[in-house]
């Protein structure tokens, strides 16, 4: 599952490894249309540390092929080992028109995330206030009905199974503790002097 950023781009794609000696990169892919994304002249914006020598710039495909099952793409002016090295773990994000459907399965943009309610156990519990990018996933912000706080919630298919945009709403089946605070035992501790003798 994935959001779409609010800059109207879509995430693609991570390089996660050289491949040979050409420059060549092993993918790992965001999309179900890789053929159609890594077309050669396609061009992509880098989600890079700021340290990283790419940081700010874009790269554009050479070519893309599937070695051994797995994804690779070549890109313009990588053309060694070492300079292939330099881009790894880049995440590879493309413009993206808002006002296109979306076709990918468990793709949205965050605009359409945020707002919906978020149902727990068939009540609602929350809503989405926000959508955090980060290069192992996206995480949702989650103001809880009634508190003044919020969750951030890992936007993965086990822990959000449901995403009904017609009603408005994500189902979540969060583990123990995500919500939750400390156990009611730890919060109910009886005030001094408030204990009385018990069974003695």
């Amino acid at each position: 599952m994935s959001a779409k950023s609010a800059r109207t781009q879509l995430r693609v794609g991570r390089l996660v490894k050289a491949h040979g000696l050409k420059g060549a990169l092993k993918l790992e892919l965001y999309t179900d249309d890789p053929d159609g994304r890594f077309t050669p002249g396609a061009e992509f914006t880098l989600q890079v540390p700021e340290s990283s020598p790419w940081h700010g710039k874009t790269v554009t495909v050479r070519e893309f092929k599937w070695m051994n099952s797995h994804p690779v793409v070549f890109l313009e002016g990588i053309d060694d080992r070492t300079a292939a090295e330099s881009i790894v773990r880049a995440i590879l994000w493309i413009d993206q028109d808002a006002t296109e459907p979306v076709v990918e399965d468990d793709a949205w943009y965050d605009h359409q995330l945020v707002g919906l309610d978020v149902v727990r156990d068939g009540g609602v519990i929350g809503r989405v206030t926000r959508v955090d990018h980060f290069p192992a996933q996206d995480l949702l912000g989650v103001q809880l009905t009634g508190e003044d706080r919020e969750v951030l919630v890992p936007f993965v298919k086990a822990i959000v199974p449901e995403v009904d945009m017609a009603a408005g709403r994500l189902v979540v089946t969060p583990p123990a503790g995500l919500f939750e605070d400390l156990p009611a035992e730890e919060d109910a501790r009886p005030e001094d002097g408030d204990e009385g003798a018990s069974g003695s």
